[in-house]
C-alpha cells in the first residue's frame, strides 16, 4: 500500500480502554471488600455503578477531573461509605493506568512504523480526560501529531478533523490510512475524508457487517496485525458480493516540529 500517514484512533485501537477500565473496576471492587469491609457484592455493584456513570460522562468541564471522579465515587459508594471516595478515586487511577499501558507489542509498532511513515493520533472526547491519558501513558514521543477533538469544533466523523490532521502533516487524504475500532467514527470519517484507505478493529469477534455499515477496506483483529495490511495481504480485506455504496491553531494540539531528531517524513 502506497501512504505516507497513518492515522490512529487512541481508545479500544491502541489502547483497550473498555477492559482495561472493566479490569480496574473488578480490582477496587475487591479493596473495597479487603480494606474498607465493605460486602463483596456490594462492592462489586458499587463499581459497576461508578463505571456505568463514568462512561456516560468522563469529564464535567464545570469540575476538575479528581472532583469530577471523586464525586462519581461518593455517589456510587453511599451515605455509609462515601468518606473513602477520595481515596478510591486514587487507587482506582492508579490502577487504571497500570492497565491501559501500551504494551510492548504496540510500542514497537509504533517505533517501526515512524520509521517509515508519519504517525498521528485523532482521538474523540473531552480534552481533559484524553489528554491526561496521553501524557499519563507517555506517548507524545510516539506520533508527528496529536489532535483531539475537544480542543476542536469537529470530531470524527466530521471530515474536517481528517483536513485538519492533513494540512498540519503536509499530506493528501490520499496519502493517509485510517485505523480505528468504530465504524460510525473512525470508518465513516474516513471514507467521508476520501483517505487512501480504512482499517476496522471490531471491539468483539462476532460482529457481522451489513450493506448499510460504513464499508472499511480491511478488517484485523488487533491492531498489531496491522503489517499485514501494509504488506498488501489481501487476507484482511472485506469483500461483498455487491459494492454498497486555512486551520486555526488550537492551543491544545499537540504537534512535533520536524528536526534532525524526528523519523517523519516530509510528506511532500
Amino acid at each position: 500500500m502506497d501512504i505516507k500517514c497513518i492515522l490512529f484512533d487512541l481508545d479500544n485501537t491502541l489502547i483497550e480502554t473498555r477492559k482495561a477500565d472493566a479490569h480496574t473496576c473488578e480490582k477496587i471492587a475487591q479493596e473495597l471488600a479487603s480494606r474498607f469491609n465493605v460486602q463483596l457484592n456490594d462492592a462489586s455493584e458499587m463499581s459497576t455503578k461508578f463505571l456505568l456513570n463514568f462512561r456516560k460522562c468522563p469529564e464535567n468541564t464545570r469540575m476538575t477531573l479528581e472532583e469530577w471522579r471523586s464525586y462519581l465515587w461518593r455517589q456510587a459508594l453511599g451515605s455509609k461509605f462515601r468518606q473513602y471516595a477520595d481515596t478510591i478515586y486514587k487507587l482506582w487511577l492508579h490502577q487504571r493506568y497500570e492497565n491501559l499501558a501500551l504494551t510492548p507489542e504496540i510500542i514497537n509498532l509504533l517505533e517501526t512504523l515512524r520509521k517509515k511513515y508519519q504517525i498521528a493520533l485523532i482521538t474523540n472526547g473531552t480534552s481533559a480526560a484524553q489528554w491526561e491519558k496521553i501524557d499519563k501513558l507517555d506517548i507524545r514521543e510516539y506520533f508527528d501529531l496529536i489532535l483531539v477533538s475537544g480542543d476542536l469544533p469537529y470530531e470524527k466523523p466530521d471530515k474536517n478533523i481528517f483536513f485538519q490532521a492533513c494540512e498540519y502533516l503536509n499530506v493528501h487524504p490520499k496519502d493517509c490510512l485510517m485505523v480505528g475500532d468504530k465504524l460510525e467514527t473512525d470508518i465513516q470519517g474516513g471514507l467521508e475524508a476520501g483517505l487512501a484507505g480504512t482499517v476496522w478493529i471490531p471491539l468483539t469477534s462476532g460482529y457481522n457487517l451489513v450493506k448499510s455499515d460504513p464499508q472499511p477496506d480491511y478488517i484485523i483483529k488487533h491492531v498489531k496485525e496491522l503489517k499485514k495490511v501494509l504488506n498488501g495481504n489481501e487476507d484482511s480485506r472485506w469483500f461483498f458480493d455487491q459494492k454498497p455504496k486555512n486551520l486555526k491553531q488550537f492551543s491544545r494540539v499537540f504537534y512535533l516540529e520536524e528536526d534532525s531528531n524526528s523519523n517523519a517524513s516530509d510528506g511532500s
